[in-house]
């Protein structure tokens, strides 16, 4: 069974390009979230806001990882132990979204 995972991109007002996903990330449905990001920072630098994201698994992190040069997060308060543990916050810039 796929876990619900929304994905949409859009443009601020100030030209920052940004990827909100809604739901949990994990084995399920990993393979959107990536080709979401790869598509999405193919033009460059790219906001993730995983602000109403409450679980992601190690996948997910990778999928991260693997884009660390280009992204910067918006992140669930939720997330940031996992985020932190896995190194992720030392190479992204990450903001905690509001509880």
């Amino acid at each position: 069974m796929t876990t619900p995972l929304a994905l949409e991109t859009s443009r601020r007002d100030d030209g920052h390009r940004v990827l909100t996903a809604t739901g949990e990330i994990d084995l399920s449905n990993i393979a959107d979230f990536s080709r979401a990001l790869d598509d999405a920072t193919a033009d460059g630098p790219l906001i993730v806001d995983l602000s109403a994201v409450g679980y992601l698994d190690s996948g997910a992190i990778n999928a991260l990882f693997a884009h660390a040069d280009q992204v910067s997060l918006i992140i669930n308060p939720v997330l940031k132990p996992v985020l932190t543990i896995s190194g992720l916050t030392s190479l992204v810039h990450v903001e905690q979204s509001p509880d």
